[in-house]
């Protein structure tokens, strides 16, 4: 749709930035806590650009005040953070950790005390590495029950002063990457059985987990966070068409739907009992889908990207991992499923170093399809430029980000004319951190962090960058001067 005139954003709006625990927090194994899984995996030689670990970060355990007040300075309206399983419960159950809770407390307070709403991710994919030692962590259907238990941990502790809750980050990323593309935790490729019953797992324990917080906090808001890659018809060919309906169904609709309406959808469903791959559901869990999804009260968007998607034969490209961890432009293989779709390069978008197209349409297209199929409000979860900045006197000059940001904040207004309720905007990410395999050098932040590639060398120094005071005017003037 096309509007003679704009009417903005709403007055409470709420102009965010994110992180996530492990790729911030450091302080990796101080006052209680205990491994996750990726205090493991990073160690595994060949994992991560240059065997970096999570194990200092950029240090906001300890930088945790100083970073908030960089935060109030720019007007930040909400910080999304994630809390560590493992600072909670360090064996994944059993005993609770009272330092890991007050950790967070004092982070939420600090937050509170500028005005900043916290928006709090209880799973941002740091599994205690005690329940996959137990069980297996996911694999088992016993996850549920630990991570509801954790999960009403928070809530009992944090409810009176968190109102808007995520309950997972981005599931269909750490499973696809955990059990097919063995580039996550627990390492394993082309698992499809058990990513399918993985997820199973994780539904019900998203499930549940907003059933226990609504029963205790009837008002708070709460939902999951999806990466959406909308996928686009490669051309006009009916044949492409179709295949973008497959890629949609079994990438981007098979998560979102369950949130949204409590059940897996019908043509992926299908396909999946035609290679016996339909996960084991025991009877009553769709019950809890469906209860859970008439309580959810947006659809979380973590949204960088759009895919082509292109027809391929039944003997053409099976290849699901298309990742460039380097950086090294134009080297990011081309993806699909035999038989299915493929997902070449959009010839019409630039792309990032990484090969992200850009695309800042998509993301108006992304909400207009929430909006049209599950009539939920939304929030954008994450939306952001990595990139190779560069301190040069003292400063960091990023145009680039600026660019990418201004353009996909114009599309963003453009869908909320279109009648899409946006609730917030939270940016990926607040200061640079470490970009999980990618390690250090792809920088996302609005404050340079002063550290090095390796594990040891920076001063941890925070440098607001030319884009934090550019956000900040975007936020003053709620989004009209852009």
């Amino acid at each position: 749709m096309y509007f003679k005139e704009l009417k903005g954003f709403p007055k409470d709006f709420l102009w965010g930035s994110a992180s996530a625990a492990y790729q911030v927090e450091g302080a990796w194994n101080e006052d209680g806590k205990a491994p996750s899984v990726w205090d493991y995996f990073v160690r595994i030689p060949g994992k991560t650009f240059k065997a970096t670990t999570g194990d200092k970060a950029v240090d906001h355990y300890h930088h945790y005040q100083e970073d908030v007040r960089l935060m109030a300075e720019m007007g930040l309206k909400t910080y999304r953070f994630s809390i560590a399983w493992t600072r909670i419960y360090p064996q994944g159950n059993g005993e609770v950790n009272e330092a890991g809770l007050v950790f967070y407390d004092h982070l939420i307070d600090e937050c509170l005390s500028y005005g900043i709403v916290p928006m709090v991710t209880v799973y941002h994919w740091d599994l205690p590495q005690a329940l996959e030692d137990q069980y297996h962590g996911w694999e088992n259907r016993r996850i549920v029950d630990d991570f509801v238990n954790y999960a009403v941990t928070l809530f009992k502790r944090y409810g009176d002063r968190v109102k808007h809750w995520i309950i997972l980050n981005e599931q269909n990323v750490f499973t696809a990457h955990g059990w097919m593309l063995a580039s996550h935790p627990p390492g394993k490729s082309n698992d499809m059985k058990m990513f399918y019953q993985v997820n199973h797992h994780a539904f019900l324990a998203h499930a549940k987990a907003v059933l226990a917080l609504k029963e205790l906090y009837p008002d708070a808001k709460v939902g999951s966070s999806f990466a959406y890659t909308p996928g686009y018809a490669y051309s006009d060919k009916p044949e492409d068409a179709m295949a973008a309906l497959d890629y949609n169904d079994l990438q981007c609709f098979y998560w979102m739907d369950v949130y949204a309406y409590g059940r897996y959808p019908k043509a992926s469903m299908a396909y999946l009992e035609s290679l016996k791959l339909t996960p084991d559901i025991k009877a009553g869990d769709l019950d809890i889908f469906k209860q859970a999804a008439s309580k959810v009260d947006f659809m979380g968007i973590n949204y960088y990207q759009t895919a082509d998607v292109e027809y391929n034969p039944i003997d053409g490209i099976h290849n699901m991992n298309g990742e460039n961890n380097t950086g090294e432009k134009g080297t990011k293989p081309i993806t699909g499923v035999a038989g299915l779709y493929k997902n070449p390069q959009n010839k019409n978008l630039p792309a990032t170093d990484w090969d992200w197209t850009i695309d800042p349409m998509g993301l108006r297209y992304a909400c207009r399809i929430i909006t049209s199929r599950y009539d939920l409000p939304i929030i954008i979860s994450e939306n952001g430029l990595g990139a190779f900045d560069k301190l040069e006197n003292g400063q960091i000059h990023d145009p680039y980000r600026i660019s990418y940001l201004k353009s996909h904040i114009e599309e963003l207004k453009k869908a909320v004319d279109d009648g899409c309720e946006v609730l917030a905007y939270c940016t990926w990410s607040y200061t640079d951190l470490l970009s999980w395999l990618n390690g250090y050098q792809k920088r996302y932040g609005f404050v340079y962090i002063d550290r090095e590639e390796d594990e040891n060398s920076g001063t941890l120094k925070r440098i607001p960058k030319d884009s934090y005071y550019w956000y900040k005017q975007v936020i003053e003037t709620n989004g009209e001067e852009l």
